[in-house]
Parts: structure tokens; sequence; C-alpha cells
């Protein structure tokens, strides 16, 4: 320290007072400017069909900012100047979107108006931030100094290095960024809403044609959820993540961490299927989930092994179920993995889902033991199927396909799809898995659901985006566990491309089609004795 207060000294020691007071000018200039950026840098024009927020900041990048919420910010290279170009949707204007929707043929003229639009209130906004940036400067000097001429030379010495930097921006702008966009939040499963380097020529007139695509595809997706059914969560609702099957797809924690931000949701559930082989390669996967800044609670999936479980109970934040009760963000959870192991199809257990049946059957006197239980969930839909009557919600995975339905006993089950879009696996059949989660909205007080969100994305090689809004007709409904003790069996098809029909261990004979009473009564036997083997966590 001492070395260097001596070298300081030195340093003011050789520049003279005229000097240092120059620089304590240019300093409180460019102090000023920022400042006056940041009052007065920023117009909002209409853009087409939408009214957008513009603004010009300081920045080492010099890089362009689209946020395109609630899917996430596109940033772009544009140019090599010391200020940034941010840009943001504030409203969409209803009646200009439907006349684009009534009449396709607009759709032509989008592109000349959003180009027309876009380049008016850039020179707006250029306008306004060098007023202003100059303003901020001169203000700043006044107070400072409190000389007019002192205050003169940093107001012009702001508006030179202002004028400098959109020189340079113009001499470095660069059209073909628009072939090499950076995405973050929603918008990185989706690169091509914008267009990739293969399908754009070098050509400003085609730069402006994918911005024009862009406004129109943003447009579409806002005028969508301006029509979900009117339910508006207040801030003493709790938002509630719902995922499951990610099946080591890396991408799904980019989706995760942006809808979580986005809807605020407090607390994260997984009904498993967090890997594909359960190896011990894979279970780094999650380190990922020490990432959220929420609760995870994770139930056991079939392609998960016991050393995934411990994986997922090393990270900080995570609540593994395992056939116990945990009151978690205010709602009294319970949940169990999947008793089974099938890494790959040359695994072979067995599904026979009158077991399947039993198992989830056998489980109602444990969860009746755990008390009042708002949620319940485990990996098959089958098992969670049997579990009408004692819980309001149920919640499971494992095909890969969405589905919701309300239960005789007044139980509401819902089964998510493959928030992975099913991993690498989806390659292994023609149309892509879509990635899908759903945000669920409860009462604090009665820790109820009231609606729900199904947010769907397009999956391997698609970009839509779809957000349904679901409102419960009865979220205090009563419950009827009477219904519940011997309910039609709730099935759950086979996922999507992924698993093969199981057979019984050797030691059990496969069971027969019943023809008779007494070999329906052999059959009934035969599970009864393989039970306690193939699903030890329901047989303690």
């Amino acid at each position: 320290m001492r070395v260097l207060r001596a070298a300081w000294r030195r340093v003011v020691h050789l520049v003279g007072p005229r000097a240092r007071r120059r620089v304590a000018v240019v300093v409180v200039a460019l102090v000023g400017a920022w400042f006056g950026l940041i009052v007065g840098g920023q117009v909002t024009a209409p853009i087409g069909p939408v009214d957008a927020n513009l603004s010009i900041r300081p920045s080492l990048t010099g890089n362009t900012f689209v946020d395109v919420a609630p899917l996430g910010t596109i940033e772009l290279d544009t140019t090599d100047a010391p200020i940034a170009l941010n840009a943001s949707v504030a409203e969409i204007r209803v009646t200009a979107v439907q006349a684009i929707f009534r009449d396709p043929n607009s759709l032509e003229d989008l592109q000349a108006q959003v180009t027309s639009d876009l380049r008016t209130a850039v020179i707006k906004l250029a306008l306004r931030s060098l007023v202003f940036g100059t303003l901020g400067a001169a203000l700043l000097t006044a107070v400072a100094f409190r000389r007019w001429r002192t205050t003169w030379k940093s107001a012009l010495v702001a508006f030179g290095l202002i004028l400098i930097a959109y020189a340079v921006a113009a001499a470095t702008w660069n059209p073909k960024a628009i072939e090499q966009p950076r995405y973050t939040g929603l918008l990185t499963t989706a690169p091509s809403v914008v267009g990739t380097a293969e399908n754009l020529t070098n050509h400003f007139g085609k730069y402006s044609a994918e911005l024009a695509k862009l406004v129109s595809n943003v447009t579409k997706l806002y005028d969508t959820t301006s029509h979900l059914p009117l339910y508006s969560p207040d801030p003493n609702t709790l938002r509630v993540l719902h995922v499951s099957d990610i099946h080591l797809n890396p991408a799904t924690w980019d989706v995760l961490r942006s809808v979580q931000q986005q809807f605020h949701a407090q607390l994260i559930i997984d009904t498993g299927d967090l890997t594909d082989h359960g190896s011990g390669a894979e279970d780094r996967i999650a380190s990922e989930i020490g990432t959220l800044k929420v609760p995870y609670v994770y139930v056991k999936g079939n392609h998960d092994s016991d050393s995934t479980v411990r994986a997922v109970a090393s990270q900080q934040n995570a609540v593994v179920l395992s056939g116990r009760e945990r009151t978690v963000a205010g709602l009294r959870l319970w949940g169990i993995g999947d008793p089974r192991f099938t890494p790959d199809k040359s695994t072979h257990v067995d599904k026979d889902d009158a077991q399947l049946v039993a198992y989830g059957q056998r489980l109602r006197s444990r969860i009746e033991a755990a008390g009042t239980v708002d949620i319940a969930m485990t990996h098959d839909p089958t098992v969670a199927g049997q579990w009408d009557g004692l819980t309001p919600l149920v919640l499971a995975g494992h095909t890969h396909r969405r589905n919701t339905e309300m239960l005789p006993g007044g139980t509401r089950m819902m089964v998510e799809g493959s928030t992975g879009g099913a991993g690498l696996r989806a390659l292994d059949h023609g149309a892509p898995t879509p990635i899908e989660l759903d945000v669920m909205y409860f009462d604090k007080q009665t820790r109820r659901m009231q609606a729900w969100d199904e947010i769907t994305l397009g999956g391997l090689g698609l970009t839509s985006a779809r957000i349904d809004r679901h409102v419960e007709t009865e979220p205090n409904r009563p419950l009827n566990q009477v219904a519940g003790e011997s309910p039609s069996p709730v099935l759950s098809p086979t996922p999507t491309g992924t698993e093969t029909p199981f057979t019984l261990p050797p030691s059990t004979p496969p069971p027969t089609p019943a023809t008779s009473t007494s070999k329906r009564a052999a059959r009934r036997r035969r599970t009864r004795s393989a039970l306690p083997a193939l699903y030890p966590a329901a047989y303690p």
C-alpha cells in the first residue's frame, strides 16, 4: 500500500493542476452523460403491430439485446461501439394483430412497415439520447464546478463523445449479426425463430425480413396468451412447477431456469426419469439441480438408479421422497419412487398392470397414515391412479404424454409429458416429442390448486411455443375415500418409443388367461407372492 501511495503522489506531482482539472472535467462529463442516457435515453415507438421500448446504454460489447418475454432474450453482435441497443415489447395493439390474422396477405407489407418503423424509432432514439446525454453532463458539471465556462466545455465533450460513438456504431454495423444470435431463456430451445446462417443471405433486405418474421411470431404468442381464462395469481399464491422425464437432456435446465423465473415458481416437483440408463456418468446431471434457487422435490423413475437418487439427494436444495411425507414451501407432500429399474431395452421386468394396481392399493394405507396430504406423487400413473380419494392432487409422468383427469373420488391426476423432449431417444422415432411442463397455482390458506398453465414447446427441430391456462372449477371439492378403494385400474400407456413389454422373473411363471375360477384364484396367489420381491417399498 505504501508503494502504491508513493507512486500516486509522483503521478499527481508530475501532472499539473490544469491537466488534473481537464481530466476531472472529462470524467464528470462521462458520468453525467451516462446518467443522462439512463434518464432519457429511451423511447416507446410503434413497430408494426406492437409498441416497443428502445433504449441506448453505455456498453463494452456494443451488442443489441431483444427481450422477447416470456421466451427469453436474443443478443446480436451488431457493432463494436461502446453503446448497446436494448429493445423489448411494451404492448400489443390488438386491433392491428386481428387485422393481420384476418388478412394473411397483409404480412407481405409487414416487412416494409417494420423496417420503416424501426429506422424512424432508432433515429428518434439517437437524437433523444444525444440531447439527454449532453444535458446530463452539463448539469452534473454545473453542480460539481459551478462555472458556466466549465459547464459548456463538459457539455461539448459529452456531445462529441456521443457523436463519436454513433460514428463508430455506423462504421462497424454488422447486418450479418442476425445469422449468429445468442439466445438465453426459453429461446435456447428454438434458435431458428429468426433463421440460421444456412438460410440467410448477406443482404440487409433479408435482415429486415427476418426482423419482420420475429415480430410476427411474437405477436401471435402475445395474442394467444391474451385469451387465456381469467385467473390472476396474487402475492399469496404459491406457484409450483411440475416436470418429468428429463432423460438427460442438458437443454432442459435453461428451460427450467427461465420458466421458474418468469412465473416466479417457489417449488419444482420432478416425477422421475432424470437419466436414461442410471449410470454413474449420467449422475453428474443432478448437479444442475443445485443451480436452481428453489426447493426441488424428486421421486425416482424407472430409468433412474439408486446412485441417481443419491446424486440428487446430495444437492442442497433437493428433497427426495421415498415412501414418506415432507412439508415443502407450505405444502404437505407424499411421494415414492418407481420400484423398477429398466435402464434399456435389454432389461425385462414384469409390467403386469394387475401388479401395479395392487401395488398402488397397498400404498393407500401408508398415505392415510401420513395424515393430510396436499399432493401425492410417483412415476407411473397406473400406481398413482390408485390413490383416488386420499388427496386432492396426484402427480406422475412416465408416458411422455401430458394428461389430466378427475377421478371418481375427487382426486385430480395430472400426468406430465417429457420435459426433456424424451432426451436424445427422441431421435429413435419420427415425430419430435414436445417439451412439456406445468405451472400450478395453489392458495396458501387452503393449499388447494386453483389453476394451472400448460407450457408446450416444440420438440427437436421445432420452434413452436404455447401456453394453455386452465382454471380448477371446484378447487375445494370434498374427497371420497370410499370411491377410491377399488377403482377401475388407471393404466398408463407405454412411453413413446422407449419401452418394450416386460416379462415376469423366471421364478414366477407368467400368468395365463383365466378360463375358470380356480385359474383366476391361482393367478391372484402368484401375484400376491411376487409383490414383495418386485415392490419392496410397499412391504416394509
